[in-house]
């Protein structure tokens, strides 16, 4: 990485590129805070997926937010190039991939990006681009991976998630009378995106079950995918009948507004696990094969150019409790036993619910 002065000039618009999963797009969110706080008058834009912009519904730090196809065709990059053809002062990409990087030569004349090690392909990139840091995929967490941006353009770090938000509470606590209740819940979001992220069903329910003798109401959480209600519904068929079941039926902004509302959250390696850490209750999040410096809940209030998390081990800190799997291999930070998104991992399948309920007690001050 490179080391420069501030920009010569104030940006008036701005264009930050961030598209990948959920999850990624909620860890730009300190970049953009970072931003913002340095600009507050110019106009900030943001590029995402088009299924992924939900996770900044009224984040305040953002003017507009513009999106994009996973997999556009010829009229949806028509569309995208009237949107970005030297439209701003400033375009910053968040990855070092081959599109986001098109659409910083696109966008501006001042580019600063991520940009693939020497010695690997795209390694050319930089010659583009004003200012660059290289990419880290083991050893930097990816908030702390965005915020090296800034140090391109001498900008104090912001380090806290913004998470998304509602303005309609009132209507959201009448839908679901549980909100306005004196009894404490628990969410529990059992089932991510990839197969070898899963917990096992069988933990779900013993945990489950060791909550409501706590006294907890137990409040489940899913996407709108039929897979994944059905996962989430088979689970609830196996907890006490008052068990609430929101796969589906809520938006993230909503979700975010009910997971703060909680005494605690349970999740595996998935976007939903890095929104409830940014609302800032108690988080138990259950990993394996993937590598906590790199993804890492980051936990509220953290405010350190360092790692939270090493790469082997289990800790607590400040409200995130990560509990990883056992075994010589872990984490190999592949995708699965049989290395595809649709396999198990055994480090997983092995993760005993005692010690998921020993971080409940901790969490809980039991």
């Amino acid at each position: 990485m490179k080391s420069y002065q501030s920009l010569q000039s104030k940006p008036t618009k701005i264009l930050v590129i961030a598209m990948r999963y959920l999850g990624d797009v909620l860890l730009t969110t300190p970049l953009l805070h970072s931003l913002r706080q340095a600009y507050p008058d110019a106009q900030l834009d943001v590029l995402v997926f088009r299924n992924t912009a939900s996770m900044l519904e009224g984040n305040p730090d953002i003017n507009h937010i513009i999106t994009t196809p996973n997999r556009p065709k010829f009229l949806d990059y028509r569309q995208l190039f009237g949107q970005l053809f030297r439209q701003y002062d400033l375009a910053v990409a968040t990855q070092s991939g081959d599109r986001p990087f098109f659409y910083t030569l696109l966008a501006a004349p001042m580019r600063v990006a991520v940009v693939p090690p020497k010695n690997t392909t795209g390694w050319w990139k930089r010659f583009f681009v004003q200012r660059w840091t290289e990419f880290d995929d083991d050893n930097t967490h990816t908030v702390l991976q965005h915020l090296k941006l800034l140090d391109l353009i001498n900008i104090p770090k912001c380090f806290s998630l913004v998470p998304p938000q509602i303005d309609k509470v009132p209507e959201l606590v009448n839908r679901f009378p549980f909100l306005a209740d004196n009894t404490g819940y628990a969410v529990l979001h059992p089932h991510p995106q990839w197969t070898y992220k899963q917990w096992t069903v069988a933990g779900w329910i013993e945990v489950g079950l060791y909550l409501k003798k706590l006294g907890l109401k137990l409040v489940l959480s899913g996407g709108p995918a039929q897979e994944e209600i059905d996962y989430v519904t088979n689970i609830q068929r196996q907890l006490p009948e008052d068990t609430i079941n929101l796969a589906g039926q809520v938006s993230l902004a909503q979700l975010a507004y009910i997971i703060a509302q909680a005494k605690l959250y349970i999740g595996p390696d998935t976007g939903i696990t890095h929104l409830a850490a940014a609302t800032g209750i108690p988080v138990i999040a259950l990993y394996g094969p993937t590598n906590p410096v790199k993804w890492a809940p980051w936990p509220a209030g953290y405010n350190k150019d360092i790692n939270p998390f090493d790469k082997i081990g289990s800790r607590q800190l400040n409200n995130i409790s990560l509990i990883q799997g056992k075994g010589d291999c872990v984490p190999c930070h592949l995708e699965g036993c049989d290395k595809h998104r649709q396999s198990r991992s055994q480090c997983l399948d092995t993760l005993s619910p005692e010690r998921v309920e020993e971080a409940i007690r901790l969490a809980l001050g039991k």
